[in-house]
């Protein structure tokens, strides 16, 4: 995000980086604890797919003050939090990361294990795809990733406990809806005023965990298997309508308005992030741009000549393309260089007035140009050379 187009339209954002949360996701999560009391009670809780980790910071304020409160009343058990990602993320206090993958048994092993063999009192999950653009696969991939998140879930959840996910509200979600009625009787969708409303994303908040009896927990992927998977075994799912619910108190900023930056009488100031990128992908792209932007302006200025950094990049860019793909831009520059001397073409269409020798320079170029290439040109070019006297030359080339 940049420090002004982001700031000035997002007040999330802006908020986010001035109470020190890593992203603005916190309050999504902050508003659905305000009407649905996701946190009571708890003291031990997971997140999954928990980079930058904004809900692991919520996790770990909420927690520490149920703890606090338990020591008013007498002894209690320090809380206990989790962060699961496939990605590294910076150090949070008071909580456990661990790099690994929520489809796979042994990271549920190694949670229980942190949890001293015992299960966690909630599980949240705001993980998301890389939207690609196409609303069908995304919307059926996060459907996938909510039912691996539901499938560890059955592993490290205790009974009662609750279970938190992202959920993209489209056609045939009801069959989702259903599916998480199979484990918990109360079923919610959710929609902070915080998320915005151009978005299909919602929150499924999911109460009082219960296994179906005879159920064992498995992270079966039907998706993933070789062999077909007859759905018909899995009887005793019915469609049910789920009870919709607006998160977040109506006086609170509206995500999709913008707001100046002196709001609500404070006068704005620039924060930086609060928890820069590890490891970003573009750092790589990014350091070699800059070594070759610094390589070409220390040749340059041995020669005094004024230096364009676009200019320059578009002429490594020429450089890298495949040499018969821009045998045009070649053939009319004959130095491909930047000294603004004029190539042979253009010398013999500027030096010499006659429109005969105009049209037969051009020829050649054309005839040099598709040569390489193109070889269906050189019935034309034979054609045009038989042009009539009656013709003009304008017409004939």
């Amino acid at each position: 995000m940049g420090k002004t187009s982001k700031d000035k339209r997002d007040i999330y954002y802006r908020k986010a980086k001035e109470e020190g949360w890593r992203a603005r996701s916190a309050f999504k999560l902050l508003q659905i604890d305000s009407e649905c009391h996701i946190f009571d009670g708890v003291s031990k809780a997971v997140d999954l797919c928990a980079a930058p980790g904004s809900w692991s910071q919520v996790l770990a304020r909420k927690l520490t003050e149920n703890y606090k409160k338990a020591l008013e009343k007498g002894p209690a058990s320090k809380p206990k939090i989790v962060a699961v990602d496939l990605q590294a993320m910076a150090p949070l206090e008071g909580v456990i990361q661990l790099q690994g993958d929520i489809t796979n048994s042994s990271t549920a092993e190694q949670i229980i294990a942190y949890f001293d063999n015992s299960r966690a009192d909630l599980v949240v999950c705001d993980g998301a795809p890389d939207v690609t653009g196409l609303h069908d696969m995304d919307i059926f991939i996060q459907s996938q990733l909510l039912l691996a998140a539901l499938n560890i879930a059955t592993y490290i959840l205790r009974p009662g406990g609750t279970f938190v996910a992202k959920i993209f509200r489209a056609k045939d979600v009801s069959l989702l809806y259903a599916q998480l009625r199979i484990f918990f009787p109360y079923v919610y969708c959710t929609k902070p005023s915080s998320s915005r409303n151009s978005s299909i994303e919602a929150f499924v908040v999911c109460k009082d965990y219960s296994q179906p009896e005879g159920y064992e927990p498995n992270m079966l992927n039907p998706w993933m298997m070789e062999d077909s998977w007859d759905f018909d075994k899995l009887t005793g799912v019915n469609r049910t309508i789920v009870p919709f619910i607006v998160c977040g108190d109506l006086n609170q900023p509206d995500s999709d308005m913008s707001y100046p930056l002196n709001y609500d009488g404070k006068e704005y100031k620039y924060h930086e992030p609060v928890q820069a990128p590890i490891a970003p992908p573009y750092a790589e792209a990014l350091l070699m741009n800059r070594k070759r932007a610094e390589k070409s302006v220390s040749t340059f200025n041995e020669n005094n000549v004024d230096v364009d950094l676009s200019t320059l990049d578009v002429k490594a860019a020429i450089e890298c393309e495949n040499e018969s793909s821009i045998s045009e831009i070649k053939l009319i520059s004959a130095n491909n260089d930047f000294d603004n001397e004029p190539s042979t073409a253009t010398k013999v269409m500027q030096d010499e007035s006659s429109e005969e020798e105009i049209i037969i320079g051009l020829q050649n170029l054309y005839q040099l140009d598709t040569s390489d290439h193109n070889t269906d040109f050189s019935e034309n070019n034979d054609e045009t050379n038989e042009c009539t006297d009656e013709t003009s030359e304008v017409d004939c080339f």
